[in-house]
């Protein structure tokens, strides 16, 4: 395996962030969002936060060997608007794209609670981690193509790759090099959000994978470009919003 660093980016703030938070805040049970969840395109705000991505990146691209990313439109963006006129190669991977929640996807807390209960309450059962919502992923689905993912990643030539995707891949490819296990992911989630536009760094010592940096957004502030939190990504130490089913990373 000659991967040694992995550099995983989640996409800049999407137009589905802000009208997820928008409902939540109002109290509405479903996101009024009539655009499919792979058409999702950056607000305003997220497209400077890509572009403050591609001041931090303009540092290091020298050292980074291969580009990936998710299919989804609002991660694409994120990339394109980071490299610029670069012309680097970038490899669309559809095992990146964000977690699909099947019936319950659309809906706010509020909507999940009113409209199937039924699967409030098996979510409550099973945990965060196995509940699959009927037509959609579990946390556990994802983390298996993810694993197949990196098989394929680390049977490249390259020494570095960035992937840029969303808020739970970059937690669950985290976690699956780190070796976590369930609780150990879902405390580390329920603290640790991953914030629109931000880095996590991960290196390989030869004989296990470092985390030096996670969610680390200072590029942003660095280049005035907003720090946005949106449901999914709840405030750090805050369990039981860490637990909402609401909107994980469109």
């Amino acid at each position: 395996m000659p991967m040694k660093t992995l550099w995983l980016v989640r996409h800049g703030e999407s137009v589905g962030n802000v009208a997820a938070t928008r409902a939540e805040r109002e109290g509405l049970e479903r996101i009024p969002l009539d655009i499919r969840d792979s058409d999702v395109p950056l607000s305003p705000t997220g497209r400077e936060q890509a572009a403050a991505l591609g001041e931090w990146l303009d540092e290091r691209r020298a050292g980074i060997g291969a580009y990936w990313v998710s299919p989804y439109l609002r991660a694409r963006e994120t990339l394109a608007i980071a490299l610029g006129d670069d012309p680097a190669v970038t490899v669309v991977d559809e095992r990146l794209r964000d977690r699909e929640l099947g019936i319950l996807d659309l809906l706010t807390t509020r909507g999940v609670a009113r409209l199937h209960p039924e699967e409030a309450e098996r979510r409550r059962h099973l945990g965060k981690f196995y509940h699959r919502p009927p037509g959609g992923e579990s946390w556990a689905d994802v983390a298996l193509r993810l694993r197949s993912f990196l098989g394929d990643l680390f049977a490249r030539p390259e020494e570095s790759a960035l992937i840029v995707a969303h808020d739970a891949v970059v937690t669950l490819i985290a976690s699956l090099l780190r070796g976590l296990e369930e609780q150990e992911l879902l405390q580390f989630a329920a603290s640790n959000p991953v914030l629109n536009a931000s880095v996590t760094h991960l290196e390989f010592t030869g004989e296990e994978w470092d985390m030096p940096a996670f969610s680390d957004v200072r590029h942003l502030r660095d280049e005035g470009a907003s720090v946005t939190v949106h449901p999914g990504t709840p405030e750090v130490g805050d369990p039981e919003n860490a637990e909402a089913e609401t909107e994980p990373g469109r």
